[in-house]
């Protein structure tokens, strides 16, 4: 029997799914690395515990026959090597801050219209164009040394098949990718100082751009396994919860948070607020990513309240009127503020406020972020009625009631949480000819469940409450900066 193999790269760890020729997930596995921070709002990691995570994993999946596999992975990091094939930086990751004045000089100086007429995006310190600039800044004879720029998922191919390649919408958050037009931007590669030769090779996401090394595929007792080019993580949650058609929407919470919406047509919002970037099915998408999500739950219950108990469920019969509001950035904020320097607050409290009301609002917080990022969407004439909803915060069910009134929509579950891992094998299967394309295999293998419906009264509530939350970050905006 063939089988089929999905990786997500994600920031935490990695997640394998091994599936059989129809799709049906056969075994999970999951391994975890280390994320480094050697000064404040720095955040890397060291590929090679990336790839040896993936290894572990390929072993205990204990996959036989496999016939193709995908990785799906965090997106933006920067990854570079020299002329021998050695990592000669830590991988400054998506959520790290350190490049705000390179963000700051391509926004302002460069300019905000000439970076969306070339790219189809605004500079994000996030973004893997900042962090070149800052690398040229400040670490020019690591810079002199680059001889290839990889993003994380593609490093791991590289090391699987010895091919330098990414895919369309993984090459989007670089900031060097014209979208609309699927090319390199020379200007802006002439702006960051490198060249196109210095560049992945770009394919589709179900392109096969190699096979599995004889050696690493003799050590895990297979044949010849093909390789697939993969794609961004977002694009493949979304391929793995059916988020494949024009208007169709995923919300991940992991780490990060994201509202992810396909479309059958390129769209540039006017203000750049949200990505524009390439679908791993060959379409577009709009996306919202808010730096803090599942992150800032487990923060609060874990590393202040010293609990494993989601105390929020104690407060459920407040929702919609709970009086304590939580900003969630404690990372900075990408959409749509792009302000590094925002932080994290609590807001509203009084002498009877419980910790139960606190934890309710941080689940309400990530909401209302997510909310921001979709009231944008609306503006380019798009309307959310449901969406598919993925990643570790997406288990408690009291968070889905919440993000189903907060942004007025119907929310369903996915028979796998294991948004990317899922994606990522449907670009598995499609490039092993299983399925036509990349629709019918999401079509066919994704099972959705229906999960929490808007409660009109309770959602009335909401929309009065995100009016105060709205106001509240250009309050603090200027606080914010006074470090």
């Amino acid at each position: 029997m063939k089988t089929y193999i999905g990786i997500d790269l994600g920031t935490s760890g990695v997640k394998l799914v091994l599936t059989d020729s129809n799709g049906n997930i056969l075994n999970e596995v999951s391994e975890s690395y280390p994320v480094f921070s050697p000064n404040s709002g720095w955040s890397e990691q060291n590929p090679e515990d990336w790839f040896n995570a993936v290894i572990r994993g390929l072993k205990k999946l204990n996959s036989s026959q496999v016939a193709c596999l995908a990785c799906a992975g965090q997106m933006h990091g920067l990854v570079v090597i020299d002329d021998v094939g050695n990592v000669i930086h830590p991988c400054i990751l998506w959520n790290d801050g350190r490049a705000y004045a390179e963000t700051e000089l391509l926004n302002g100086v460069i300019g905000e219209r000439f970076l969306a007429e070339n790219t189809g995006n605004i500079a994000f310190a996030g973004f893997t164009a900042p962090k070149l600039l800052w690398l040229k800044n400040n670490k020019t004879n690591i810079f002199e040394r680059i001889y290839k720029i990889m993003l994380p998922k593609d490093y791991i191919v590289y090391r699987l098949t010895g091919q330098i390649t990414t895919d369309f919408s993984d090459a989007g958050g670089t900031l060097l990718l014209d979208v609309e037009n699927g090319c390199w931007s020379k200007k802006m590669l002439d702006i960051c100082g490198i060249s196109e030769g210095q560049l992945p090779q770009l394919c589709k996401s179900y392109d096969k751009i190699g096979t599995v090394k004889s050696e690493i595929a003799q050590m895990l007792g297979w044949g010849e396994v093909a390789v697939a080019a993969g794609a961004a993580d977002n694009a493949a949650a979304a391929l793995g919860t059916g988020a494949v058609e024009n208007g169709c929407c995923n919300v991940s919470l992991g780490t990060s948070g994201t509202l992810f919406i396909a479309t059958d047509k390129f769209v540039k919002p006017n203000n750049n607020a949200l990505h524009s970037f390439a679908h791993a099915n060959g379409g577009w998408h709009l996306m919202g990513c808010i730096l803090s999500a599942a992150s800032a739950n487990k923060w609060w219950i874990e590393d202040i309240l010293g609990s494993n108990y989601n105390l929020a469920e104690g407060a459920r019969h407040l929702t919609g009127q709970n009086e304590v509001f939580f900003l969630p950035y404690l990372m900075g904020e990408r959409c749509p503020h792009n302000d590094v320097s925002a932080r994290g607050a609590f807001i509203g409290m009084t002498p009877d406020t419980t910790k139960e009301q606190m934890s309710l609002a941080v689940l309400e917080g990530v909401a209302f972020a997510l909310r921001d990022c979709l009231e944008i969407a609306k503006n380019c004439g798009i309307c959310v009625k449901q969406a598919t909803i993925c990643g570790g915060g997406s288990a408690s069910p009291l968070w889905r009631e919440i993000i189903a009134n907060v942004l007025g929509a119907e929310i369903y579950t996915v028979e796998s949480a294991q948004g990317p891992a899922v994606g990522a094998a449907v670009l598995a299967l499609t490039a092993g000819g299983e399925f036509e394309n990349v629709n019918a295999a999401a079509d066919k293998i994704v099972k959705k469940r229906l999960s929490a419906v808007p409660d009109s009264r309770i959602a009335e509530k909401y929309n009065f409450k995100y009016l105060k939350y709205g106001k509240l970050y250009y309050s603090l905006k200027e606080f914010f900066k006074m470090r």
